[in-house]
């Protein structure tokens, strides 16, 4: 960066910051604040100066960048890249932590330099990082990877299939993706494919005319009707038979649709969400699924992750469901209670959490609820497989031992590695430079 260049310009870059309603910074290439705009103050600087000041210590409280704590770092992408890069990060404001949408552009002299690079965040108000009453609830590396492919997605107007296991929350995320839309306004129509004939699926999807079968008093407008100028969520989209899956494409390739009994073609006005548990890519080898019909829907993929891959969601879910099964109670759960729940592999995901949180609830006559109070299988999961030692009965080099302590905590702390800074002692920066090592080492699939 050349200096003299950038000083000179830097007054006519930062006259532009406050035009934008959102948070703003101009960062120089050591990660330092060079200006920040009102909003970028009153978000995320606390009421202290911010000027000169490392962008990650303001934002995340981080002492190294964001690539050193294990984050994708959007200034450092952008250097590389010299393309303006776009990420998801946790950030620090006065009501807590916040998922923030980040985006950087890199600025550049009459020579082609960069000389500065202009951050841009957006916070994100359809997931929350603390205990909430509604909506989307996570802050784990997976939860994070899958909200950033909803703020992605969600402005366009492209077909969504997300895939996962059951009870992983796919009508959430279709929500989720509905109010993040420009559709957001108009309805939110979902539908279940599940357990439907054919021929009632089709009456449900599209209508009927007066007439058109036993019963058909009336006219009755479907449900892709009923979605109009807002979004139709295919929920299970596996389940939807055969016959009607043809009818199915032809509403998507030509937008328009007949009712049941009727002649004439009615214009379609909806966005497309559909989910399903099933691999629908078996589904078509073996005939079950059509093919032009799977890429119709598969637009933009996103993969919902089950419980077991987000262990670190699971006290801030907790906390979230308690609040919306309880009602006014002020339940918590007994440290012995969340061990229990968090050795368990929960194989219906967050819809067997709530469940289970609901039950103990009930069972519960006091404000705490106790191991005795959770289902068999989870007050008898049976512990981890490493537990008290990860030295075995030799004697072994020091640096061997660091290495087996730091695979043996990192398990033991659930893979939360800001926790597990924590609780060692040690910035998170010396501990990733730590895990880092272990990279190269034996240990290395269990990391």
């Amino acid at each position: 960066m050349s200096t003299p260049i950038a000083s000179r310009q830097l007054p006519e870059i930062t006259g532009l910051l406050d035009i934008l309603k959102q948070p703003a910074v101009i960062l120089d290439a050591s990660f330092r604040i060079q200006a920040a705009n009102k909003a970028y103050r009153r978000e995320f600087g606390e009421n202290q100066p911010v000027h000169h000041r490392h962008c990650y210590e303001v934002s995340h409280h981080y002492a190294a960048p964001c690539s050193e704590a294990g984050e994708d770092c959007p200034l450092k992408s952008s250097q590389t890249s010299g393309q303006p890069q776009r990420v998801l990060h946790l950030h620090h404001s006065p009501r807590g932590q916040e998922h923030v949408d980040v985006e950087i552009f890199p600025i550049r002299n009459a020579k082609g330099e960069i000389i500065y690079f202009v951050e841009v965040m957006q916070s994100n108000h359809h997931a929350s990082a603390k205990p909430s009453e509604r909506g989307l609830v996570g802050r784990s590396p997976a939860f994070n990877r899958m909200l950033h492919l909803i703020e992605r997605v969600a402005p366009s107007h492209a077909n969504v299939l997300l895939q996962g296991e059951s009870g992983t929350g796919k009508e959430l995320v279709a929500l989720a993706l509905h109010e993040a839309s420009t559709r957001a306004k108009g309805p939110f129509v979902p539908v279940d494919c599940s357990g439907l004939t054919e021929t009632l699926f089709e009456s449900e999807l599209f209508g009927h005319e007066k007439g058109a079968f036993t019963g058909a008093h009336e006219r009755t407008r479907g449900l892709v009707e009923a979605a109009r100028g807002g979004t139709l969520f295919l929920d299970e989209a596996g389940d939807i038979p055969l016959g009607l899956q043809v009818k199915l494409l032809r509403l998507l390739e030509t937008g328009t649709y007949r009712r049941v009994g009727g002649v004439e073609a009615i214009k379609a006005d909806f966005r497309l969400v559909a989910a399903t548990h099933r691999d629908l890519k078996s589904m078509m080898d073996s005939g079950q699924f059509r093919q032009d019909l799977y890429y119709r829907l598969s637009t933009f993929p996103i993969r919902l992750p089950a419980l077991r891959e987000r262990r670190e969601d699971l006290p801030l879910l907790i906390n979230s469901l308690l609040a919306r099964v309880a009602g006014e109670r002020q339940l918590a759960m007994h440290p012995s209670a969340l061990d229990c729940l968090a050795d368990y592999d929960f194989p219906g995901n967050i819809r067997e959490l709530r469940n289970i949180l609901e039950r103990a609830s009930l069972l519960c006559d006091g404000d705490v609820i106790l191991p005795e109070h959770l289902p068999e299988e989870c007050a008898e999961t049976p512990p981890r497989p490493v537990t008290s030692t990860p030295f075995g009965p030799d004697l072994i080099p020091l640096d061997e031992v660091e290495r087996r302590y730091l695979r043996w905590a990192l398990i033991h702390a659930n893979n939360n590695k800001r926790e597990l800074a924590y609780r060692l002692g040690v910035s998170e920066r010396t501990l990733y430079r730590k895990l880092e090592a272990l990279q190269d080492s034996p240990v290395r699939k269990e990391i």
